[in-house]
């Protein structure tokens, strides 16, 4: 079974962490993505947020909140924050949880 797998067994749990920081349409991207990881690999998740509805600490505590749970590194990239260097790469290889 693939983290991408075990990613998506977790579903519920990830999104519900997601919307409690004002975050949703959560998506990996990366070498879990690409199905590439390693044991040391960490999490890239690309999240869409209402500018209105997030907390204070976001995205900060939504990383925090996501590594206590899942127990790796996460990485956080937001529809609004994407460099334009990286943009296509990162949006073609998402995968929706």
């Amino acid at each position: 079974m693939t983290l991408l797998d075990h990613l998506r067994e977790q579903r519920e749990e990830i999104v519900d962490i997601a919307a409690n920081h004002g975050a949703f349409n959560v998506r990996v991207f990366g070498s879990v993505a690409r199905g590439e990881e390693t044991l040391d690999s960490d999490i890239d998740f690309l999240v869409s947020y209402d500018p209105q509805a997030v907390t204070p600490w976001f995205p900060g505590g939504l990383l925090m909140d996501l590594q206590d749970l899942l127990g790796r590194k996460i990485d956080i990239l937001t529809d609004y924050g994407i460099s334009e260097l990286i943009q296509e790469r990162v949006l073609a290889e998402a995968k929706p949880l």
